[in-house]
């Protein structure tokens, strides 16, 4: 079992910033990779980055790339998530993912509750 906390959340003005955090615990043989996905009720929940958890390939959906950057930093068992020139469509609830390999070497996906980021003015 893996649990991951999310934090960072909140409203914000456009053009601003946020960073999101996500901390991960739990006992497994390896993580393999993580990633921040987002949701707008009526919509399905989209990815916006991920990064295996060497921290040496990240990848992102096209309407972030160049504003937000995903970040491991595996001593503190967290994933962060930095949004900078912050627009109104980014406003969702954004979900830590994790995947794992666990101890019988099965994969395994976790999710986080959910953090709302909420960008108006």
């Amino acid at each position: 079992q893996v649990q991951l906390v999310e934090s960072g959340g909140g409203w914000v003005q456009p053009g601003g910033s946020l960073r999101l955090s996500c901390v991960y615990s739990g006992s497994f043989f390896s993580l393999n990779a993580m990633g921040w996905h987002r949701q707008v009720p009526g919509n399905q929940r989209e990815l916006v980055a991920a990064i295996i958890s060497t921290g040496s390939f990240t990848t992102y959906a096209d309407s972030v790339k160049g504003r937000f950057t995903i970040s491991i930093d595996n001593a503190k068992k967290t994933m962060y998530i930095q949004m900078n020139s912050l627009k109104p469509e980014d406003t969702a609830v954004y979900y830590c993912n994790v995947n794992v390999t666990s101890y019988y070497f099965t994969g395994s996906a976790y999710w986080g509750q959910g953090t709302q980021v909420t960008v108006s003015s």
